[in-house]
C-alpha cells in the first residue's frame, strides 16, 4: 500500500526550509516582505507552519529573493503541492477533532507507545473498539461505528509494504480489564500475540510486579520521521485535549520516561508467552 502523505508534516517541513533560507540570506522577517511584497504575518505564519493554503506565487518570490537553484525551487513547490492536499483523515474531523494524530504518524519511521488503561489503538480489533466506546455509555451507535471505522483505517499504516518501526509497552492492567464478552477480550490478545510476531512489530508487557515507575503519570507516544529536518515528536492526552512536545528538554524527559519502563516491561517473548497465559486463563472461564 503507498503511504498517504501528511500536510500536517509537509507544512512543518517547508515552514523549516524557508525559515533556514531566510536566515542564511540574511535577511528579517520585515526586509523579507518588503522585498517580496508578502505580507509579513503571512511570512509569520509560513515560517511556523499555521498556514493552510500555500501560494506558488508567494513560493517563487521567496525562492527568487533567496537565490535558490532550480531543485530545491521544485522542491519548495512539491511540499506546498503536498501540503495543500488533505490526507484520508480529514473525512473523520468528528472522530480525531484537532488531534492530527494520524497526520503524525502516517509519516513516521519508528513509533514508540506506553499505554496503561486500554491496548493502544493501532492494535485494537474492531470488536474491541466497539466495546471501549459502548462501554462508557457516552456515544450513541452512529458515532460508535465512525470511531470503529476511523481507528481501523488508521490502523492500515502497519500493513504497508514498507510500515514503521512499532514498539508498544503495555500495562498489565489494561490486558485484564475487560472490554466487551470475554470472546472480545479473547480475540483482541490472540490478535495482539499474532501482531506481535511482525518483524516491525514489537509489544512489551508491563507487569504489575514492576511496582511504581517513571511512567505513572499516564499514557505517551513517541514519534520520530525519516527527514532529519523533521523533529521527534512527543504525543500524550489528556481529557479535554491533547499534547504534541517537540523541545529538546521535554523530549528528553519523555525518552528518559521510555528507557525505564521499557526495561522493567517483560522481554518480547515473555511477552508473548504472558499472553498466551492469558489467552488460556480466558478459555478456562468460557
Amino acid at each position: 500500500m503507498k503511504p498517504s502523505f501528511s500536510p500536517t508534516i509537509r507544512r512543518r517541513r517547508l515552514a523549516r526550509i524557508l525559515r533556514d533560507l531566510r536566515e542564511e540570506s540574511g535577511q528579517t522577517l520585515d526586509i523579507a516582505s518588503k522585498k517580496t511584497g508578502i505580507p509579513r504575518a503571512t511570512l509569520g505564519k509560513l515560517e511556523t507552519a499555521d498556514l493552510k493554503r500555500i501560494r506558488a506565487a508567494h513560493l517563487d518570490a521567496l525562492a527568487q529573493l533567496y537565490e535558490v537553484d532550480e531543485e530545491t525551487w521544485n522542491g519548495l513547490h512539491q511540499l506546498a503541492k503536498d501540503a495543500n492536499e488533505r490526507g484520508w483523515w480529514s473525512k473523520y474531523k468528528d472522530v480525531f477533532k484537532a488531534s492530527g494524530l494520524p497526520s503524525f504518524e502516517v509519516e513516521a519511521s519508528y513509533i514508540r507507545v506506553y499505554e496503561t488503561q486500554v491496548v493502544p489503538g493501532l492494535l485494537q480489533t474492531s470488536s474491541y473498539i466497539r466495546a471501549v466506546f459502548t462501554g462508557t455509555s457516552a456515544f450513541p451507535e452512529e458515532k460508535v461505528q465512525r470511531h470503529v471505522a476511523a481507528r481501523m483505517e488508521r490502523q492500515e499504516i502497519l500493513d504497508r509494504l514498507y510500515p514503521p518501526e512499532y514498539v508498544a509497552i503495555i500495562d498489565e492492567s489494561a490486558l485484564w480489564r475487560q472490554a466487551g464478552s470475554r470472546e472480545v477480550m479473547r480475540e483482541q490478545l490472540l490478535h495482539l500475540a499474532d501482531m506481535a510476531l511482525r518483524p516491525r512489530v514489537t509489544i512489551h508487557i508491563l507487569p504489575f510486579s514492576t511496582g511504581m515507575h517513571a511512567a505513572t503519570l499516564g499514557a505517551f507516544q513517541i514519534m520520530d520521521f525519516p527527514e532529519p529536518r523533521d523533529p521527534t515528536i512527543g504525543y500524550a492526552e489528556t481529557p479535554t485535549s491533547t499534547v504534541y512536545v517537540e523541545g529538546e528538554e521535554e523530549i528528553a524527559r519523555y525518552e528518559a520516561m521510555w528507557r525505564e519502563v521499557h526495561n522493567a516491561a517483560l522481554t518480547a517473548a515473555q511477552s508473548i508467552d504472558c499472553l498466551h497465559d492469558m489467552i488460556t486463563s480466558l478459555e478456562g472461564e468460557s
